[in-house]
């Protein structure tokens, strides 16, 4: 049946490519009999709400309209439009008619008011060149194809033109055709620009509402003021300009963000690099094969980098502390195993203290509980990088396998570490401040090492090294040393002084990514474990060990004074040299005799002594039995009240299981 078109009132037709008398024949022909499915798809379509939208762009071509079953011209103006639509869009004629799959006037069509589709138009999904035409549009696809046919389609802006026509401005009669486009788009540029200038403001201002948020600036002129009478100009001077700094650089900020916005994903891959989130495919060249070959997925490989001054080696302090959990202290020169940072490598560590006058005293244990410094030889890391220390990377063991924890303090190429040194010597010639000294050097060259050292005998007598004596006069090695006194030959000389300690140059990287996960890691054993596997003693140095102290008492030789001096003393002060008595004297060997009656008396005082000695035995063997006995009650009770008390804290501790099951179960 041709299409027609057909005017408001739908008192005229005009039909095109038809003549009146087969319209007639057909009408004749059929009669009423499809004016009654006009109506209703009309009505459908008024119930339909007004869309804006489709008011100013026009309606969707898939979606006919009831004035395009009616055969409606294009050209022709309605007069019942609404009053409010300026803009009318124009359509080609031949494509709704394309597009038309209805045909209201065809009574042999479906009684149906949704427009149908061609199958010869659907495209078939089960071809594999129809799925791989849309591959590229997923994110397993490749975006780059887009980008490029974006790139090459420069005129896209011609072809929505041709698409959707000229406007028409149905109050003015005005046309805007396609000529305007330029205008247009610069029209858009120029608001896209102003768009972009607010929202950086919008953006300068929040970063500035947050830093006053944060207590860095006053919200208003009141506390402006209080801040300025409280704190001195110079402050506030100073921290105003940290505001600025930190407003400018947010303002830099957020316009590199709108900058990198606009370019392409190539060259913003190129300028700033993979973004947080991004897939990557890394290829590692010189990879051992035991990494492939022992591989297990359930154990990720973390990928890190590190910063430039970490490809060096050199000497690391640390503070560390022993755990608390570890059983034993640390041993000095010990191997353990360091985590610190993306590395995990086994190093000696060299244990010291700081002293007050500045230098670092060697450890030979970790203190109990408290920090000590750590001194080893590894790749660098930056100081404050926490460290983990252990002994045994087992996962099986018994005891607590972390050994102890600390933080990198500086890391230098060379450090100073020194432990005590006390040198012995003997006297074997005295004069009057002078003596010299056997047994405490080896050589001249360690003399004069120690030249002006301070030395100091075992009766607290001061003294200092000269020099070596020569050749012939005593035994190599020996040195004159003068003193604040006349030292005696029985006196023990000794040096007190410092020895620099060599820290040892290694380290063991942790490789356990190239063995199989049942194997563990196994490296520089201690002196201890070597020890117990050859099952060797312990060396025992006997000048190291403890023994008792045993001190004879010093003979004096008596005192000589002169006889002139004697004469020039007081007859108290004079020495009474008399002579020893051969017979001792009666006081010494007379006997005493007792008359009858004192001997009575001293027997009844005897008596009476070993009555109350017996009482006051027997008064303590009855205490040691009462207190016996007084224990053993106490013991019951204390029995007797733990088992009270343990079923007094079992009832209540039922009463609160019972009372949260009550509560849990309320709230569920």
């Amino acid at each position: 049946m041709p299409d027609c078109e057909r005017g408001q009132g739908g008192a005229s037709d005009r039909c095109e490519g038809l003549s009146e008398d087969e319209d007639i024949d057909d009408t004749s022909l059929m009669g009423d009999a499809s004016k009654w499915k006009e109506n209703l798809f009309s009505q459908s379509f008024l119930k339909k709400k007004i869309n804006l939208m489709d008011l100013v762009y026009g309606q969707s071509a898939s979606i006919p309209t009831p004035k395009s079953f009616q055969g409606l011209t294009e050209d022709s103006d309605s007069d019942g439009s609404d009053e409010e639509e300026v803009f009318k869009l124009k359509r080609n004629s031949e494509k709704k008619k394309r597009d038309m799959h209805l045909n209201v006037e065809d009574p042999n069509a479906d009684d149906c008011t949704k427009s149908q589709v061609d199958d010869s138009q659907l495209s078939d999904w089960l071809n594999q060149d129809v799925i791989e035409s849309i591959r590229d549009r997923f994110v397993t696809g490749d975006w780059s194809k887009a980008a490029r046919r974006g790139e090459e389609m420069g005129g896209s802006d011609e072809d929505d033109d041709s698409a959707f026509g000229d406007f028409e401005d149905l109050e003015t009669g005005e046309k805007y055709g396609g000529d305007d486009a330029n205008d247009n788009l610069e029209d858009s540029k120029k608001l896209k620009f102003a768009e972009e200038q607010r929202r950086l403001k919008k953006l300068a201002l929040r970063a500035k509402f947050d830093s006053q948020y944060n207590g860095s600036e006053p919200l208003d002129k009141e506390e402006e003021d209080v801040k300025k009478t409280k704190y001195h100009t110079s402050q506030a001077g100073q921290s105003d300009f940290l505001d600025k700094i930190k407003e400018e650089i947010e303002l830099c900020k957020q316009r590199n963000l709108a900058e990198l916005n606009e370019i392409d994903e190539v060259t913003r891959l190129e300028m700033e690099g993979f973004q947080t989130g991004s897939y990557l495919s890394l290829e590692v060249h010189a990879m051992p094969f035991e990494m492939v070959k022992y591989f297990n997925p359930r154990h990720p490989v973390l990928v890190g980098g590190i910063g430039r001054g970490e490809e060096s080696v050199g000497y690391m302090q640390v503070q560390l502390k022993r755990h608390r959990w570890h059983r034993k202290v640390l041993k000095n020169r010990d191997p353990f195993v360091v985590s610190i940072g993306w590395r995990r490598y086994q190093t000696l560590p060299v244990y010291s203290l700081e002293d007050r006058n500045g230098c670092h005293r060697m450890l030979k244990y970790t203190p109990e509980h408290m920090h000590c410094l750590a001194t080893f030889w590894g790749p660098l890391a930056p100081p404050n990088t926490g460290i983990v220390a252990f002994q045994n990377l087992s996962s099986h063991q018994a005891s607590f396998r972390i050994t102890g924890t600390g933080v990198v303090l500086e890391f230098n190429h060379s450090f100073q570490i020194v432990k005590k040194l006390k040198l012995v010597g003997y006297p074997y010639k005295i004069f009057k401040n002078t003596a010299f000294i056997k047994d405490m050097f080896t050589s001249a060259l360690e003399v004069a090492r120690f030249e002006g050292a301070s030395v100091r005998t075992v009766s607290e007598i001061r003294g200092q090294v000269k020099k070596a004596v020569k050749s012939g006069q005593g035994k190599e090695g020996s040195v004159r040393c003068t003193f604040e006194d006349k030292i005696l030959m029985s006196d023990v000389v000794l040096l007190r002084a410092w020895t620099r300690f060599d820290i040892p140059r290694f380290f063991n990287p942790v490789a356990t990514s190239l063995q199989s996960r049942d194997y563990v890691w196994k490296g520089m054993k201690t002196v201890a474990e070597l020890r117990r596997e050859q099952s060797l003693p312990i060396p025992v140095n006997k000048d190291s060990l403890y023994k008792p102290i045993e001190r004879q008492p010093k003979q004096f030789n008596a005192l000589k004074i002169p006889k002139k001096l004697q004469q020039a003393l007081p007859f108290k002060s004079k020495p009474k040299d008399l002579p020893k008595r051969k017979t001792p004297i009666l006081e010494n060997r007379r006997a005493v005799v007792m008359e009858p009656h004192e001997r009575k008396v001293h027997t009844l005082v005897q008596q009476l002594q070993t009555i109350r000695n017996e009482k006051i035995k027997k008064r303590k063997l009855q205490h040691q039995e009462q207190r016996k006995a007084y224990e053993l009650k106490k013991a019951k009770d204390e029995q007797v009240t733990k088992r009270r008390q343990r079923e007094e804290r079992r009832k209540r501790y039922r009463e609160e299981a019972m009372q949260e099951r009550r509560t849990r179960q309320k709230n569920e």
